[in-house]
């Protein structure tokens, strides 16, 4: 994600980059925050990389906001606007350029929170990331890089899609806490296994694309089916009857992939 800070005084600038730093890292999110004193120089900016995300104040210095943000539409019908302002004068003309909101400055910290969390709602759905402690310092992870993971000795054994380990130590509920998301599925007290590299379910494993098995509890074999095909239709493929051998399919013909 691509966040533009259009703002003439330099020290609000500043601030509001770090307010918005705060809210990616509430959310675990990554941007790239860019910040300009004009609208000239983001114009120019935004004309030879589009960005996601515009905070712009429309009293700048010589320059009107909503004049940009007209700009700004001839070429990038698409990019969220968020106007800064010290008052709702120009809501009319905020409406002609398809403004998302106004944020009255000074605003306070929920009303960012709650603005920014509606905007994120707008787009596909950013990859996460964790930070992890490990023996040579601390490492991101991105949610995505995550294959599997699992509780041994007091340490988390996380395996990535790159082939790498990282090993930290921590209590599995600790390293769990912070992968909130319906990609990863609990396969017993120990072990986590990111879905979207699951290629199928055998009511045992799950069978990783890369042929890997990651077994699953057996009081948790029905859970992991659903939540399995539940995943597999939330990302648009189909969940259709799997192989499995004929002595199988009398105690469960509800498989997911052929």
């Amino acid at each position: 994600m691509r966040i533009a800070i259009v703002e003439d005084i330099a020290t609000e600038r500043e601030q509001l980059r770090d307010r918005l730093n705060g809210q990616l890292a509430r959310l675990a999110l990554e941007a790239e925050i860019l910040a300009f004193g004009s609208g000239t120089t983001f114009l120019l900016a935004a004309g030879e990389e589009r960005f996601d995300l515009v905070f712009l104040d429309i009293y700048l210095e010589q320059e009107n906001g909503v004049d940009t943000a007209r700009e700004l539409r001839r070429f990038d019908p698409d990019c969220i606007l968020v106007f800064l302002t010290t008052s709702a004068d120009h809501a009319l003309d905020g409406f002609r350029v398809r403004a998302f909101h106004y944020l009255v400055k000074p605003c306070a910290d929920g009303e960012l929170a709650a603005l920014f969390d509606e905007i994120i709602k707008r787009f596909p759905v950013p990859d996460r990331y964790i930070e992890v402690n490990t023996a040579g310092g601390p490492v991101r992870l991105r949610f995505r890089e995550i294959l599997y993971a699992e509780h041994y000795r007091h340490q988390i054994y996380i395996y990535g899609t790159d082939g790498q380990k990282t090993v930290t130590r921590q209590t599995f509920r600790e390293f769990t806490a912070g992968l909130t998301d319906k990609r990863f599925f609990l396969c017993s007290r120990g072990v986590l296994v990111n879905l979207e590299y699951a290629e199928d379910f055998d009511g045992m494993d799950f069978i990783l694309k890369s042929g890997q098995r990651i077994p699953v509890s057996r009081d948790l074999a029905k859970t992991a089916r659903q939540t399995f095909c539940d995943f597999l239709f939330e990302t648009t493929k189909i969940c259709t009857p799997p192989r499995t051998p004929e002595k199988d399919l009398r105690n469960d013909n509800r498989g997911l992939l052929p």
